[in-house]
């Protein structure tokens, strides 16, 4: 057996320090490794699938992705837990977690790579990621590559003309929401980070890394700026907040991001993936949304599910999420 777990990831990939920082908040013992050639062969070893984190046991395992890995390591390290005790709390937490993975990386991915300065900006940093020994003319012309590559891929989000501008309102907007609900506390649910924190911190980390939502972040929400400086080494610092206590900031949140928002896109997704469509639109409040269905966002969805359907007792949860908007898929 090894001595402890190694992460093999990458500074740019919110999934990937989103793994990280739940390990450093738990103590567990393990071993940042970047993914480049210089990992490629212990990476083909363990993994299943291209994507990064990839999580290597002690007892020489693969695990990846982000929610499955922290799920898996919860129940190896349940203390200090990240799951409020509060049945409605803790599910809103699971929810949150769900939303920052899926709708944050739109913001994430469509700022990283809509204008020139963050195209130029990301490229360089990932060129240099894979290639560090490069010459300065290598360099460039690796950083072009990578440039043109992922712009091309922004569609798989959802960035476009038509939702840009949708994409970056409703940025600023949780911006606006989170900043006032971190004001009074220091993390998403109270003195200690939950799963909710992680799920969003990993998108809200790499958004102020990157030049045009790192000055949005720094010009305008110190209360988030702290809480992303926080969450590097996240550590308890008391107890969960109940939903009373939560309610008057983080319904807001729920309400005009989650299920006006997030809930909306995610039903429409699925059913234009049953309808075999290429192509789908959605009207998110009083815009209309255009993109390609997003697969793997199907399994997300039904692992959400899955948590919900084992909860015993719904009557109060239920309620919250009716108001929210994101009850109806949920019983599906």
């Amino acid at each position: 057996m090894a001595d402890g777990y190694r992460i093999i990831g990458a500074e740019m990939s919110p999934y990937s320090v989103k793994v990280r920082s739940y390990f450093r908040y738990k103590g567990i013992p393990h071993q940042w490794v970047l993914r480049n050639a210089a990992s490629q062969a212990e990476f083909e070893k363990y993994g299943r699938m291209p994507i990064i984190p990839l999580v290597v046991t002690p007892d020489d395992a693969g695990i990846q992705d982000s929610t499955p890995i922290i799920d898996q390591l919860e129940k190896l390290h349940p203390e200090p837990s990240i799951h409020p005790v509060e049945t409605a709390t803790n599910f809103i937490s699971t929810l949150i977690e769900e939303f920052g993975d899926e709708w944050g990386n739109k913001w994430m991915f469509h700022y990283r790579w809509a204008r020139e300065i963050d195209q130029r900006c990301s490229a360089g940093r990932i060129a240099r990621m894979r290639a560090p020994k490069a010459s300065e003319e290598e360099h460039a012309a690796l950083t072009e590559q990578v440039r043109v590559r992922m712009v091309e891929r922004v569609w798989f989000v959802g960035s476009n003309e038509l939702t840009a501008s949708q994409i970056e309102t409703g940025f600023e907007d949780m911006l606006g929401m989170l900043n006032d609900h971190l004001s009074t506390r220091p993390y998403l649910f109270g003195a200690r980070p939950a799963f909710g924190d992680f799920g969003l911190w990993g998108q809200l980390y790499e958004l102020w890394t990157d030049p045009t939502a790192g000055a949005i972040i720094e010009g305008s929400s110190p209360h988030v700026l702290d809480w992303i400086q926080r969450m590097l080494w996240p550590r308890a610092e008391g107890v969960f907040e109940s939903w009373k206590a939560l309610a008057p900031t983080m319904m807001p949140i729920l309400t005009r991001q989650v299920g006006r928002q997030f809930w909306t896109w995610t039903l429409a997704n699925e059913k234009a993936l049953a309808e075999t469509k290429d192509e789908f639109s959605v009207t998110l409040g009083d815009k209309v949304w255009i993109q390609k269905p997003q697969k793997y966002h199907a399994r997300s969805l039904d692992m959400l599910r899955a948590k919900y359907a084992a909860i015993a007792d719904k009557r109060d949860l239920d309620m919250i999420l009716a108001a929210a908007g994101c009850l109806a898929g949920l019983r599906a």
